[in-house]
C-alpha cells in the first residue's frame, strides 16, 4: 500500500538539510537507513495515511515522524530531544523516529543488527516490542484500521 504524508506539525513540508542527517548519525554513532533519510527529508513532522501498525497484542498508530530540523516551538517532536529524554530509561541502541497518539515511540533498534536496524515500539511503560525487520518493512506493513 502506498503511504501518503499529511501535514501534522506544519501546514507546508519542511525539507531536512543533509547536514542534519550527518549530525544525527555522528551523535548517535549509527548509519540511518537510506529510505528513512529519503522519507523524512521531505516529510518530517508529517503523519502517514495509512498509519496503523500491528503489535504483538493489538495495534497502534503512527501519529507523526519526529523532526530533525530544530524548531523551538516544536521541541517535543525533535528526535534529539526525545532521545535525550528516553536515553537514561532504555537500553543503548534504541533511537526514536516517530511518535504515537498515546505518547509512545517507534524506534530504530540497533542492539542486534548494526545495519539495517530493526524497528521497535517503546511503550509508556518502557517495554520494547519488535515490530519490523527494517524501516521499509515497517512502512510496507502500515494499514488502514
Amino acid at each position: 500500500m502506498t503511504v501518503r504524508w499529511e501535514p501534522y506539525l506544519w501546514e507546508e513540508p519542511r525539507p531536512v538539510n543533509p547536514h542534519e542527517f550527518e549530525l544525527l548519525e555522528r551523535q548517535w554513532g549509527v548509519t540511518l537507513p537510506e529510505e528513512y533519510k529519503r522519507i523524512v527529508s521531505h516529510h518530517q513532522g508529517m503523519t502517514p495515511e495509512p498509519g496503523t501498525f500491528k503489535l504483538a497484542e493489538g495495534n497502534d498508530r503512527l501519529s507523526v515522524l519526529l523532526t530533525l530540523t530544530v524548531d523551538p516551538e516544536k521541541k517535543p517532536y525533535s528526535v534529539m530531544r526525545v532521545h535525550e529524554v528516553l536515553k537514561p530509561l532504555i537500553p543503548p541502541g534504541i533511537f526514536p523516529f516517530a511518535k504515537t497518539p498515546g505518547g509512545e515511540f517507534v524506534c530504530f533498534d540497533y542492539r542486534e543488527t548494526p545495519y539495517p536496524p530493526r524497528i521497535a515500539h517503546v511503550s509508556v511503560e518502557l517495554s520494547i516490542t519488535p515490530i519490523a525487520d527494517s524501516f521499509s518493512a515497517f512502512l510496507n506493513a502500515l494499514y488502514d484500521e
